[in-house]
């Protein structure tokens, strides 16, 4: 079995579709605030470790060249002083804030490198960190900015970081912490003085992109999830009340006469169920009026079908003249006849109700059988089929008649599943592959059933369609390789 990725109907394309267009713009924009938040983050750091560089340059280039290494070693002492102190406070204060109330100082943690001290209270609340390419060259942007701190005179370079040194004067992330997690990118700045001393400085920054807070990814997500569901009220709204047209007007090709639409809902539906509304009035008119005009005309040549009867077997002496008069007489009142079972079963109000097909074809079989003709059943349905009878019984003995006239005889084969599927089989001559649309005409005869005997009115095979039809089911003839003609009746088991 293919599974399907894309919905097939209508109400799941529109909520796929928007589903999609949602996801993407917000996608769209949470990349577009990544990457403004990374730039962001990033400018603001270089101007911060530009202005403490350039304080801290100032500060050792007036010290005497041999109270320099002592003044960097304080700077790194006092660097970490103040780390441990930030992480024993964090740590208080986290334990703090997670167990709801004040705690015993936790023991001294261990020495770590910056990029592994505990988030802060402030910044307890869980990150995403969305990858992402640098949108600025770090060394050329700090480098610009440093000079024009500095001003002439100094020669600074900025490269990333190759090993850990002992000379290096640590410059923290001045805006958010970076987690232990996360990898980080070091820096070594190197800024040499006027008199030729070197001074090498290293910063930080988490190397993935750029932070985005967790509050921001559940307001998506609600956001995605709130708009889905009024794009889901929206859809379905569009789509009940189509389907509800589609089954109405599926009902009225079955010949159902159904309850009018109602006309709510979008300008456009409205009218659509109005003209639908509109169409059915419109048909049921003309199919009223066809029918009345020609129960009419079969009431009204009954008088004169029975006068001239009378008047043959009375007026006319000779038998064989008597008898030709009479099976014309007898070939007009079989075509009233037809003509009235045929627009009785366009405009057939019979109601529908579970239908015993084997029974149903029993007895149709038992019927032949007294008048003489051979007719067969072989198979059976597994269950009963909602129809209508008197409508199915017209249509199979219909396709039996044409049997048992042209092919002496006829082979009933029931086959139930999802459909059933009721075959007539003849022994006849069969039809020409070009016939085989057209004898379900009105009034259609083949050429070689002209004869009154086995020609008929030619209004059997289409009654017996429009019986399948109006069933949601379809009625095909085919030439069997063996010999004879095949009526194959489909029925669906769900309507």
């Amino acid at each position: 079995m293919r599974i399907r990725l894309w919905p097939q109907s209508l109400f799941g394309r529109l909520i796929a579709a928007l589903v999609i267009a949602v996801v993407v713009a917000q996608a769209a924009s949470l990349y577009l605030y990544a990457i403004h938040l990374e730039r962001f983050v990033l400018d603001s750091s270089v101007r911060e470790w530009s202005r403490r560089i350039t304080e801290v340059t100032l500060l050792l280039e007036q010290l005497p060249p041999a109270q320099r290494g002592p003044t960097v070693a304080r700077l790194k002492e006092q660097a970490a002083r103040f780390e441990r102190h930030r992480e024993r406070r964090d740590m208080k204060l986290r334990v703090h804030v997670w167990r709801g109330g004040p705690a015993l100082p936790p023991p001294p943690p261990r020495p770590r490198p910056p990029r592994a001290r505990p988030p802060s209270p402030m910044h307890s609340w869980p990150r995403i960190f969305i990858q992402l390419p640098f949108t600025s060259n770090l060394e050329e942007v700090l480098t610009q900015q440093l000079r024009a701190d500095l001003g002439g005179g100094y020669d600074i370079t900025v490269r990333p970081a190759a090993a850990p040194a002992a000379a290096v004067i640590p410059v923290p992330s001045p805006f958010f912490v970076v987690p232990a997690e996360q990898p980080i990118q070091s820096y070594d700045v190197g800024v040499r003085l006027p008199d030729g001393s070197d001074l090498v400085y290293r910063v930080a920054r988490i190397a993935p992109g750029a932070p985005l807070p967790m509050g921001l990814m559940v307001n998506l997500i609600l956001l995605v999830a709130l708009l889905v569901i009024a794009l889901y009220i929206a859809a379905r709204g569009i789509t009940r009340p189509l389907s509800r047209l589609a089954s109405a007007a599926d009902n009225i090709g079955r010949g159902v006469r159904v309850p009018k639409l109602e006309e709510k809902g979008a300008r456009e539906l409205r009218h659509a169920a109005r003209a639908f509304n509109t169409m059915q009035d419109r048909l049921r008119r003309y199919l009223d009026s066809r029918t009345r005009v020609l129960a009419a005309m079969s009431h009204d040549l009954k008088t004169p079908l029975t006068r001239l009867r009378l008047q043959v077997e009375t007026q006319i002496e000779d038998p064989a003249l008597q008898a030709r008069f009479g099976r014309e007489l007898d070939e007009m009142e079989g075509m009233v006849r037809g003509a009235l079972a045929l627009f009785r079963g366009l405009n057939d109000e019979e109601a529908l109700e579970p239908v015993d097909i084997d029974r149903l074809l029993e007895t149709i079989r038992a019927e032949f059988v007294e008048m003489g003709k051979d007719v067969t059943v072989e198979g059976r349905s597994l269950a009963p089929l909602p129809g209508k009878p008197q409508a199915l019984k017209r249509c199979i003995t219909n396709l039996i008649s044409n049997a048992v006239n042209f092919g002496g005889r006829a082979r009933i084969v029931v086959r139930d599943g999802a459909k059933l599927e009721i075959a007539v089989c003849d022994e006849g001559p069969g039809v020409p592959p070009e016939e085989l649309e057209k004898v379900f005409e009105p009034f259609y005869r083949l050429e070689s059933s002209r004869n009154r005997d086995t020609g008929g009115t030619g209004l059997g095979l289409s009654i017996a369609r429009d019986v399948a039809q109006a069933h949601g089911g379809s009625l095909v003839l085919g030439n069997r390789a063996e010999g004879g003609l095949e009526a194959r009746l489909t029925l669906p088991r769900r309507r």
